[in-house]
């Protein structure tokens, strides 16, 4: 399918006037190629990730995280910051990332996270749209639901407040700790997220919020599968193909 093709039908999932105003996201490396056949999928466009392009023939990556945020004044093939990119290029390989404009849609990050996790009827928090609120079926003791978090995710959870029944949940994949007042203004016993810091931990516990942090990318890899099915489902002529080098960037020992 023509490449324009494909960027309208993942502007129709994840418009890219929703992003935010930091972000960075959209054809951020073009191609020659007019017509895609192969797009391999992944959370981080990694040098592992553009090497594996490069061996399957992939037109095309599509990421969530931008591999190019600030401006970059060089492009190496030894660069940390630009290896990927280096590599992409070397091989007419285009990449496409959709980030706080994928967290944001209705099929995206956040409600892929809560179907996962079973919590229903969520909504999305004002201002930014990105944070959902819902609930569980049944109400959950917090270390329980911390278990079964960790077991859907298949995750190692942080988990900060003390035991006790959990009912109203929030959601934010990613780095959210930033974000606990929403989630205590909406009414959550808990919240969900990827990251949290220390001071910030200690805030949501003073709002009555306990939080669960089960790691960046547990938190947002569960829209892959989604997002691939969706351009299945909108898309023609195109093999989309979830990256074997999409790995988690911090693994427990007994994982390595």
């Amino acid at each position: 399918m023509e490449l324009n093709a494909f960027i309208a039908a993942m502007n129709r999932l994840a418009p890219k006037e929703t992003a935010l105003s930091f972000d960075n996201c959209g054809l951020l490396i073009g191609t020659e190629k007019t017509e895609i056949k192969k797009v391999l999928v992944a959370l981080d466009c990694t040098l592992a990730v553009a090497q594996e392009a490069a061996e399957i023939g992939a037109d095309l990556v599509l990421t969530h995280h931008p591999v190019l945020f600030g401006g970059a004044k060089q492009i190496l093939p030894d660069s940390p910051q630009t290896a990927a990119v280096y590599k992409l290029i070397r091989n007419g390989i285009g990449l496409f990332a959709a980030h706080t404009n994928l967290d944001a849609a209705e099929g995206g990050v956040n409600t892929a996270l809560c179907a996962l996790l079973g919590i229903r009827d969520a909504v999305a928090v004002p201002p930014e749209n990105i944070m959902r609120v819902g609930e569980l079926a049944e109400p959950m003791m917090l270390y329980d639901f911390a278990r079964f978090v960790e077991k859907k995710l298949d995750a190692t959870a942080l988990v900060a407040g003390s035991d006790r029944p959990v009912r109203r949940v929030a959601v934010l994949g990613g780095s959210g700790g930033g974000d606990c007042a929403f989630a205590a203004e909406y009414g959550a016993d808990c919240y969900v997220t990827g990251e949290c810091k220390h001071s910030q931990a200690i805030e949501a516990g003073v709002m009555g919020l306990a939080v669960i942090a089960a790691g960046h990318f547990e938190t947002e890899n569960p829209v892959l599968i989604p997002l691939i099915e969706y351009l299945q489902a909108n898309t023609d002529g195109v093999e989309y193909i979830l990256s074997r080098k999409n790995a988690p960037v911090f693994r427990a020992p007994a994982d390595i």
